[in-house]
């Protein structure tokens, strides 16, 4: 039997859903881009459109470990360590990354979701979630990240609608 699987990413209501056969398997609240959507490198803003997972990145590792430019730092991220750097990015326990599937759109040029690193990944505790206050990825808690990730494989299609 084939399934369909799917994510689906609503930036109104700061929501992803993970939808198996039509059916909603996985729902959590997210923090997309603070500068809103939008497709150009540079912007700060979340891509919109249909994407697919490129690939799924720190497996291996502890909830809380750090990561800069996709590698573990050999941090474990603690409340203390974020209030002794509080303009860092945390990205945190695990990495989707994605890439666009539409030319022009959120694929190729100035406009590649993949070559602008745009993740679904881990973020702290204490920052807020359903709200817009990322650098352009997709924020997620780390135990509803691990479910998730491990749930999904490469290639999984994603749609991040602005409205619904």
């Amino acid at each position: 039997m084939i399934h369909s699987l799917c994510i689906y990413i609503s930036v109104e209501k700061q929501k992803l859903k993970l939808i198996e056969n039509k059916n909603i398997i996985f729902e959590t609240s997210i923090s997309t881009a603070k500068n809103g959507v939008g497709e150009q490198i540079n912007s700060g803003c979340t891509p919109r459109g249909w994407h697919q997972i490129r690939a799924k990145i720190g497996e291996k590792y502890p909830i809380n470990t750090v990561f800069t430019g996709r590698r573990p730092t050999g941090e474990i991220y603690t409340p203390e360590l974020g209030r002794a750097n509080p303009d860092r990015d945390w990205i945190l326990t695990r990495i989707l990354w994605l890439s666009g599937l539409e030319p022009s759109k959120n694929r190729f040029g100035s406009v590649d979701t993949m070559k602008r690193y745009i993740y679904i990944h881990g973020t702290p505790e204490e920052i807020p979630i359903g709200i817009p206050n990322s650098h352009g990825c997709i924020r997620i808690y780390n135990e509803p990240l691990l479910k998730l990730f491990d749930y999904i494989r490469v290639g999984t299609p994603i749609f991040i609608a602005e409205k619904d």
